[in-house]
């Protein structure tokens, strides 16, 4: 017997799965097929798990960061929060959510790759 969380049908993993193809469209330059992507979604709870993978690959991210720009990342995580409480039940205003917590996701990312480049290993910060 499978544990739920290894279900090939967990709504976790496919909402992470469907954030790192999202993202891994924008970075080739795909924004029709990544806008696609999430036109196709049309219920509120896909685009929620969507957005929880963001979050979890921002948050992970972030944390190795310098403790500035952690605190910067961690008060737009909020505010992204805020975003997503607000259009709880509106799949448009979840899809513009989304569209900002994967732009956050590539912000994330290209801070932890200019402080790496910066202060070298001393930018891993636990």
């Amino acid at each position: 017997m499978t544990a739920p969380s290894e279900s090939p049908a967990d709504p976790a993993d496919l909402g992470a799965r469907r954030a790192t193809e999202y993202l891994a469209l924008l970075d080739a330059g795909r924004t029709d097929d990544a806008e696609a992507l999430l036109a196709g979604l049309t219920d509120a709870r896909e685009l929620v798990f969507v957005g929880a993978g963001f979050t979890a690959m921002a948050r992970r991210t972030g944390r190795t960061l310098p403790t500035a720009m952690r605190a910067q990342a961690s008060t737009r995580q909020v505010l992204l929060g805020q975003l997503r409480d607000a259009s709880r039940r509106d799949p448009d205003g979840l899809r513009r959510w989304l569209r900002d917590a994967g732009e956050e996701v590539r912000t994330v990312n290209r801070l932890v790759e200019a402080a790496r480049r910066r202060l070298g290993d001393q930018a891993a910060v636990s």
